[in-house]
């Protein structure tokens, strides 16, 4: 199996998790000391260390943001491209929630893998896109679920 069919495969267990909350799936995914670093303006850069770490963040971003809209639909907008042990992908979430315009998230992730893991997980995102989401939560979050009680 090449690294973009692995890629694909992380792909849609990652959007099966999405659904049902349960993270196991993803272990065989990434190596234990995995990196993930999300390239973005302030709040939204930073860079997890360790398998457990960055779950534990995907979670929160997922409660806290994902799950509190209606409708979540991801698309793929170019590659998945492999090269040098690493896979590169463009794509695009659209959000839906109440009667508020669609919020459109744009990134590129780079996937680095040692032998079939994930060892270095790589989101961009940019400035004008970390504007528009921090603009329509602004205007629209009131109209967002709530947040669990344990992430808010």
């Amino acid at each position: 199996m090449n690294l973009t069919e692995r890629f694909a495969q992380y792909a849609a267990a990652f959007e099966e998790v999405y659904k049902r909350d349960d993270w196991s799936p993803l272990d065989d995914y990434f190596t234990e000391d995995a990196v993930y670093e999300t390239f973005a303006g302030p709040p939204f850069g930073g860079v997890l260390e360790g398998r457990d770490a960055i779950f534990s963040q995907l979670k929160t971003i997922l409660d806290t943001f994902d799950r509190r809209f209606e409708s979540r639909d991801l698309e793929l907008l170019d590659g998945p491209n492999e090269q040098d042990g690493a896979v590169w992908v463009r794509w695009r979430v659209v959000y839906r929630v109440g009667t508020a315009p669609a919020l459109v998230v744009e990134g590129e992730e780079t996937a680095n893998f040692e032998g079939d893991r994930i060892r270095r997980l790589e989101d961009r995102f940019t400035d004008e896109s970390v504007k528009e989401v921090t603009r329509w939560l602004e205007e629209h979050g009131s109209q967002m679920k709530p947040a669990p009680a344990d992430q808010a």
